[in-house]
């Protein structure tokens, strides 16, 4: 069974590898449409997750199925990009760190 938002999100801190995240300083909130928001923090390496909102370097929107999508692989991040399905707000760079986290 395909895992829901909040299990993803409650669930990424002990699955972030952190042998991907070193080095990584950067704020991410995640917006999920009818969800709810998280904020992640990743400090070099280390990944927080905190439920709402704040500042961040980049905020990332999505309806909660094409997060859902993604979550499982079934949905392309970049394409869901191309086609309007995420939003990203703010610092691209950072967001394009994003892959690292998955």
């Amino acid at each position: 069974m395909a895992e829901t938002v909040q299990e993803f999100f409650q669930n990424l801190e002990s699955r972030a590898d952190s042998s991907k995240t070193a080095g990584m300083t950067n704020s991410y909130v995640f917006d999920i449409e009818g969800v709810g928001e998280w904020k992640v923090d990743v400090d070099d390496g280390k990944v927080t997750v905190t439920e709402g909102g704040g500042d961040a370097d980049a905020v990332i929107s999505a309806s909660k199925e094409t997060f859902e999508k993604i979550v499982a692989g079934e949905q392309n991040p970049t394409s869901a990009y191309m086609t309007g399905k995420l939003k990203i707000k703010g610092d691209m760079g950072a967001a394009m760190k994003l892959q690292k986290l998955f």
